[in-house]
C-alpha cells in the first residue's frame, strides 16, 4: 500500500519527496510591479517548512493586460526575475519542489479592470446576480490564441531560468484554457470549436509550446476540470480523452479539480444540483479517471484529514492536494507524515447566496494567507462579513496600484 510518505517519481525523473501538494490559491499578495514581494516570500518558506513535497503558486498571470484580480503576479519577456529567484528558494527552502501556476483568466477579468475581454466566443458569464461584474468578451482571432500561446511559453521559460522545479498550466475552473475545453463557453466553428480535439486544441498547443521551451528535464503539469459541474459542459469522459491526449505532447502530471466561477463546485456549490462529498470533493471523479490515465493524478478539493489523504492515495490517485486547509494551519503535511491527525476546520458562512458565500470562504482564507504573509500566527478565522469588507478595502488599494502600473506600462 503506498503511502503519504513515499516519494513520487515523474516521468522526467524529477523525485518528489512525499504525497502531499500545496495546491494553488489566489494570493492577491503582489507587490508593485505585480511582483513577488516579501509576503509571498515569508509565506512560502511557512509552508515549505510545513513538509509537503510540492508547492504550486497561486496562478502567475502570462499577461498584464488581463489579470482575474489585481492582486495576482504577473510574469512576462520583461519582467525582472530577481523577485521570482527568491520566491522560488522560499518555496524549496526546506527540501520540496516549488512550481509555479501559469494562467490567462480569459472572460473572467472584472470590469474594472478589463480592457478587452479575450475569450473562445462572446459568451458573457452566467454569474446569477454578480454577472454584470463580467463583460460580453470578445472572440479572440488567430494571432491572438497564436500570441497566448507565446506568451505561456514564455512565461515557462522564465520561470525555469527563475528556479522554479516546474510549472502547472492552468486549463480549469473556466479560466481561458477552460473556457475553449467547454462547450458551453465555446461556440466556435473553426479549428478550436466543436469537437473535443478541437476544443483542446489551445491546451495541447500551449503544452506542446511549454515543453519545447523549457526541455525534458523540467516538470510540466496541467490543472484540469474533472467536469464543470454544468449541464452540457465538460464532463469526465471529456477529462479522460484529454489526459490521454496530455501525455502525447509530454506532460508529467495532471491535477484534478472541477467547477468555475459559474459552478462553485471547489466551494460545493455544484451548477448542475449534484451532491459533493463534504471532503475530497471530486474522488468519485477521480476514481473513474484512474484507471485509464497514463499519467499520474493528483487531487484537490475539500481534503482536511489524514485519513481521507489516505484514502485518495489508496484510490489510486498518486498525490493530495491541499489548498484551504493550508490557510488555517500551514504545519498539516508535517504532522501527517510523522503519523499525526491534526485537521484543519474550513471556514463557516451562514449566507444562503451560493455565490456570496463562495466569495466569503474565499475572504476568509485571503485574510488568513495575508496573515501568514505578515510573520502572525494562524488563528482561528475572521468572520465572513468582516472577511469581506477588508477584502474589498484591500482590493480597491491593489486596483489603485495595478492600475497605474499599467498603465505606465
Amino acid at each position: 500500500m503506498t503511502t503519504l510518505n513515499e516519494p513520487l517519481h515523474l516521468s522526467n525523473g524529477a523525485p518528489l519527496p512525499n504525497r502531499i501538494a500545496k495546491a494553488a490559491m489566489e494570493e492577491l499578495l503582489a507587490a508593485p510591479g505585480q511582483l513577488p514581494g516579501d509576503e509571498l516570500l515569508t509565506l512560502y518558506r511557512r509552508w515549505a517548512a510545513g513538509g509537503a513535497g510540492l508547492l504550486i503558486t497561486g496562478h502567475v498571470m502570462i499577461d498584464g493586460r488581463a489579470v482575474a484580480q489585481p492582486g495576482d503576479v504577473v510574469l512576462e519577456q520583461d519582467t525582472p526575475l530577481e523577485p521570482f529567484q527568491r520566491w522560488a528558494a522560499a518555496g524549496k527552502s526546506a527540501g520540496g519542489q516549488m512550481w509555479m501556476q501559469i494562467n490567462h483568466p480569459g472572460r473572467v477579468i472584472p470590469k474594472d479592470l478589463a480592457g478587452t475581454t479575450w475569450a473562445p466566443s462572446a459568451v458573457p458569464i452566467d454569474a446569477g446576480g454578480f454577472s454584470s461584474m463580467y463583460p460580453t468578451p470578445q472572440p479572440m482571432t488567430a494571432q491572438e490564441i497564436d500570441e497566448t500561446v507565446e506568451r505561456f511559453a514564455v512565461t515557462a521559460q522564465r520561470a525555469q531560468q527563475a528556479g522554479f522545479d516546474g510549472v502547472e498550466i492552468h486549463a480549469a475552473h473556466g479560466y481561458l484554457l477552460s473556457q475553449f475545453l467547454s462547450p458551453l463557453a465555446n461556440r466556435r466553428d473553426d479549428r478550436w470549436g466543436g469537437s473535443l480535439h478541437n476544443r483542446a486544441r489551445l491546451l495541447l498547443d500551449v503544452m506542446g509550446a511549454v515543453r519545447e521551451r523549457v526541455g525534458t528535464g523540467f516538470s510540466v503539469g496541467v490543472k484540469l476540470n474533472s467536469a464543470d459541474f454544468q449541464r452540457g459542459g465538460f464532463d469526465t469522459d471529456d477529462a479522460r480523452d484529454v489526459i490521454k491526449m496530455l501525455a502525447d505532447v509530454g506532460a508529467d502530471l495532471v491535477e484534478l479539480s472541477g467547477g468555475s466561477i459559474e459552478s462553485l463546485a471547489t466551494a460545493g456549490f455544484p451548477a448542475d444540483g449534484r451532491t459533493l462529498a463534504r471532503e475530497a470533493y471530486f474522488l468519485e471523479l477521480a476514481e473513474r479517471l484512474v484507471a485509464t490515465s497514463p499519467l499520474p493524478l493528483l487531487l484537490t478539493g475539500g481534503i482536511r484529514r489524514r485519513a481521507v489523504a489516505q484514502q485518495v492515495i489508496d484510490s489510486g490517485v498518486a498525490m493530495v492536494g491541499l489548498a484551504t486547509a493550508l490557510a488555517i494551519d500551514p504545519t498539516l503535511p508535517g504532522q501527517w507524515l510523522a503519523g499525526g491527525d491534526a485537521q484543519a476546520r474550513p471556514p463557516r458562512t451562514r449566507f444562503r447566496n451560493k455565490t456570496l458565500a463562495a466569495a466569503a470562504v474565499q475572504a476568509v482564507t485571503s485574510r488568513q494567507l495575508a496573515r501568514l504573509g505578515a510573520g502572525k500566527p494562524s488563528k482561528t478565522p475572521y468572520s465572513p462579513a468582516v472577511a469581506l469588507l477588508l477584502e474589498r478595502l484591500v482590493r480597491a488599494r491593489c486596483r489603485r496600484t495595478y492600475l497605474k502600473w499599467h498603465t505606465a506600462a
